[in-house]
């Protein structure tokens, strides 16, 4: 989706378990450009991998 101020934004469907969103992944973030949102999507998803795996493994 992008705003009205140009900026591209994504929101995962499904919630991080507690102890991702604890250690910093959020739902919805933003950035400039698509090649950008793409890291960040990425870069929350690691953590939540990171302090999650149990919850991964099982999806």
């Amino acid at each position: 989706m992008r705003s009205d101020a140009g900026r591209f934004w994504a929101t995962r469907e499904r919630r991080f378990p507690v102890a991702a969103e604890e250690a910093g992944a959020y739902r919805t973030v933003d950035a400039d450009d698509l090649g950008r949102l793409c890291q960040v999507i990425a870069e929350q998803e690691s953590i939540a991998e990171k302090e999650s795996p149990a919850a991964w493994t099982a999806r």
